[in-house]
């Protein structure tokens, strides 16, 4: 399915696939031979998605563009089933396997694996030809690469890179104070603008009503 946002319908080149049940919103643009499959998202929320020439993106991956970074695919890079891809740089000949998370302002270097349910955290850069383990998180730049139980250590990199400051331009609540009243009514005030989006694969009839193509 293919849907105009913002007043932008996706593009796909001629010799690239997708699903017919995939979903791409907005400002995406998917290069030549990719494979977009069954249950993927891409959405461009405030900036675009873009896939370099034969990428596959597997079942039921999220891929969003944000509007202070783009998502944007090299050439060659494999979206594993299940994966979450936000606002980030992912180099030629990537791996990401099933599960796997990379988060805003990162950018993950060429030849690079994220192995099964690995993260790669905000604004972390991994060099080329790095591995992240099956389930470690990979945080800061340059990244270090550790294992889900050394929260601590974790949390030393990654307060400092700021997760709402960052993302939702919010500072960090004090403690006993929530972050979400004033997280979720940003960030819904920008999703609402979905209520204005229509069909961009379906064609007009004689009628001036829109039919599927």
């Amino acid at each position: 399915m293919l849907i105009e946002h913002e007043g932008v319908s996706p593009t796909v080149h001629p010799s690239a696939y997708v699903a017919p049940t995939a979903t791409l919103c907005g400002d995406v643009r998917v290069g030549h031979g990719c494979r977009v499959l069954f249950g993927a998202v891409l959405t461009a929320e405030g900036g675009p998605v873009e896939l370099g020439a034969d990428n596959i993106v597997m079942e039921n991956a999220v891929l969003r563009g944000t509007r202070r970074d783009p998502l944007r695919l090299g050439r060659q890079v494999l979206v594993g089933p299940g994966s979450y891809l936000t606002g980030c740089t992912v180099e030629d000949e990537v791996f990401l396997a099933t599960g796997s998370r990379i988060f805003n302002g990162a950018r993950v270097g060429t030849r690079s694996e994220v192995r099964i349910n690995g993260v790669v955290h905000l604004r972390t850069v991994l060099a080329a030809d790095t591995t992240v383990p099956i389930g470690w998180v990979a945080v800061g730049d340059p990244a270090r690469i550790l294992p889900p139980d050394q929260h601590e250590a974790i949390w030393a990199v990654q307060k400092d890179l700021d997760f709402p400051g960052y993302v939702f331009g919010l500072e960090r609540p004090a403690e006993g104070q929530s972050l979400m009243p004033a997280l979720t009514e940003r960030f819904g005030r920008a999703l609402g603008h979905h209520r204005a989006d229509r069909r961009a694969d379906e064609a007009p009839t004689e009628t001036g009503e829109a039919s599927p193509s």
